[in-house]
């Protein structure tokens, strides 16, 4: 985006949804005499975008839901405990005042409003006034479909469950209560057919367009298992001819591309280093970016949440896999600056938690041995397909082993730096959160092939990926010992949009239970989640703010 439109943005939020914490968001609406015509409209509706990026870049929607959805997830690890409610997502400890929580549905009911009012009063007719209606129906369904995803129970568990109001117009007297999973999904379902068939320009991926609509359609449909809808959905963008997979190359450094160069992206929250990154003052806006969490860059960020062990084993499945372009491990050096040699591997229980171990290693003539609790072992290894596996004899048996070199620790937990929410730009911590990129598109259509019984055609979609990430493309009869097809494409729509906002969801929506069991400080607290299971366990949604059922006192807190 250039400047000018920043500058009118942020004037024209300042017009249309000035805020009073402590009144409801319902009541933010826009004067009417803004949308005389459709260019005041197209303002105005810059604005319902900055709702979703946030004013400074980092406290927007889409920064507290990519910390709702990732977080819960098991393709990260905090390495010790933060002040920042935050941690209340990573250990699914869930209190009702969680201030993360509530801005989220602030900025999306504020969001929501400001489509409202352009949908209200903006009459459908010219290309101009078509194409900035869309663009406001696309933001409301996304930000409904995302709220249904913290606030309601999958899809699958029942049409009937709660999910979140539904205000569906700018009207002051307008305070509905809280609408069903299945009325929120309609709506959603209804709005993006609308855009899809209002919208006549594509502007980028900074903006909503026509294949935008279609894009979030084939996810729509996904959730709600209707894989008919969702495989026609992703073919219409994979068809459309407006995208293309990177090259491998470029892959790569995907995180350094702003979505306008990126030529897979279909709508992404675009952040800019001259507006969202202003720098300045003891802690700049590098430190409070979504990426700053996951990376200390240059002595920027905190860095203190990593890869996960359990993301961690699926990239070393097989070696060169480009999604570990992504992954920053923090080497220790000696003196001279050389890497120092040594093995780590897993120790723990549910009870007690999990952590790691490591221990130096010494080569001798080509006998690699190490000391640990007063013992010293020979490293052991084998070919496990094609892969060399490492192990020990110790004295509970058989002990695999990660053979690589120590690492820079906290409490214990080494730094495996997570680089896809940093370096856009050559910036340290700017990234533009992901909201639809081609590659889900053939994830899309490869789980929904599954779940028809299609199997070569689902392999054949993330063999599309699999070469692009330089890794062996899979058959019928390759698949990971223990696994279907349909394991077999999760696992890939894991290692392909880890640190999207999408894990969370897609192993609940799966009705799959979340294995934790790996180290991490999600386990240190009296009543921990090793496993969280969708159908049991209500702590995969979050509760309603608190203040919000002060405010209204209708609304039904979930359990």
């Amino acid at each position: 985006m250039k400047k000018l439109n920043y500058l009118l943005l942020l004037l024209i939020t300042v017009a249309v949804a000035s805020c009073d914490l402590d009144r409801s968001p319902f009541t933010e609406i826009a004067a009417d005499d803004l949308f005389s015509d459709p260019g005041a409209a197209q303002s105005a509706t810059l604005g319902n975008y900055l709702f979703l990026k946030g004013d400074e870049g980092y406290d927007g929607w889409a920064d507290d839901l990519h910390r709702m959805s990732e977080y819960s997830g098991d393709n990260v690890m905090i390495t010790g405990g933060t002040s920042d409610p935050l941690f209340f997502f990573y250990n699914y400890q869930r209190v009702p005042n969680n201030s993360r929580v509530d801005r989220f549905w602030r900025n999306s009911y504020r969001a929501i409003v400001g489509a409202n009012t352009v949908i209200d009063l903006l009459e459908e007719g010219s290309p101009e006034a078509n194409q900035v209606l869309g663009e406001n129906y696309y933001i409301r369904a996304l930000v409904y479909f995302q709220m249904g995803n913290i606030f309601g129970k999958p899809y699958y568990q029942g049409r009937g469950n709660l999910s979140v109001p539904l205000k569906l117009t700018s009207e002051l007297d307008d305070i509905p209560d809280r609408n069903t999973v299945g009325e929120v999904y309609d709506q959603v379902i209804a709005d993006l057919l609308k855009a899809e068939a209002l919208m006549n320009e594509n502007k980028g991926p900074s903006f909503a367009s026509k294949e935008a609509a279609q894009a979030l359609l084939s996810r729509v449909y996904l959730y709600m298992e209707d894989h008919a809808k969702a495989i026609e959905y992703a073919d219409k963008v994979i068809n459309s001819g407006q995208y293309s997979l990177l090259e491998s190359s470029v892959y790569a450094r995907m995180n350094e591309l702003p979505p306008s160069e990126n030529d897979e992206a279909i709508f992404s929250i675009t952040l800019t280093k001259d507006i969202d990154i202003a720098g300045g003052g003891s802690f700049p806006d590098d430190w409070f970016t979504i990426g700053s969490f996951y990376a200390k860059i240059d002595g920027v960020g905190w860095g203190e949440m990593s890869a996960s062990k359990t993301y961690l084993d699926l990239l070393s499945k097989n070696e060169g896999d480009l999604r570990g372009s992504f992954i920053e491990p923090q080497y220790l050096e000696d003196d001279n600056g050389q890497r120092i040699p040594a093995v780590n591997w897993v120790v723990g229980s549910d009870a007690a938690g999990y952590d790691y171990e490591f221990a130096r290693t010494t080569d001798s003539g080509g006998t690699i041995t190490f000391d640990y609790d007063g013992s010293n072992y020979t490293l052991q290894s084998e070919d496990v397909n094609g892969r060399t596996v490492y192990y020990f004899n110790g004295p509970n048996g058989r002990q695999d082993v990660t053979f690589d070199f120590d690492m820079n620790k906290r409490n214990g937990f080494p730094f495996f730096y997570i680089l896809k929410a940093s370096y856009q730009e050559q910036d340290l911590h700017l990234w533009s959160p992901t909201v639809s990129r081609l590659a889900e598109m053939y994830l899309n259509k490869a789980e929904a092939l599954a779940k028809q019984g299609a199997d070569q055609a689902a392999i054949d979609n993330i063999n599309i990926l699999r070469v692009r990430a330089q890794v062996p493309e899979y058959t019928l009869s390759t698949l990971p010992d223990g696994y279907d097809v349909l394991d077999t494409v999760l696992e890939e729509r894991q290692l392909e949009l880890a640190f999207e906002g999408h894990r969370k969801f897609d192993v609940f929506r799966n009705g799959r239970t979340m294995v934790r069991r790996y180290p991490g400080t999600h386990l240190d607290n009296s009543n921990p989640f090793p496993e969280i299971d969708p159908d049991s366990n209500n702590a995969i949604i979050e509760f309603i703010p608190e203040q919000q059922i002060l405010l209204q006192p209708s609304l039904i807190q979930n359990d």
